[in-house]
């Protein structure tokens, strides 16, 4: 199945690659895409408790869904996600 979040935060490609890298390393995800410019996160899954646990996955990087809380420590949190990722993107 597919499933598309909205989320918040959602800054940039660093942004993107941290998102991507995280979720790849969750079971039962794959073919995962980050649409920057809509703030969204697509991805396939098999398993109904697959869904919650990438929400869990993106409200601890900092990119909670679009009507969660938004608070300034998950701000923070994106902002180190973001870095990290363009960091490690840049090294590639």
């Amino acid at each position: 199945m597919k499933k598309t979040i909205k989320i918040q935060n959602l800054k940039c490609g660093g942004c993107a690659h941290t998102i991507k890298t995280k979720l790849f390393e969750l079971n039962d995800v794959s073919n995962v895409d980050v649409l920057v410019d809509k703030d969204e996160v697509v991805f396939n899954y098999d398993l109904e408790s697959t869904v919650l646990e990438v929400k869990q996955k993106l409200k601890a990087l900092g990119y909670p869904e679009m009507n969660d809380d938004n608070s300034l420590v998950t701000k923070a949190k994106s902002f180190v996600s973001c870095a990290t990722g363009k960091l490690s993107n840049h090294e590639k």
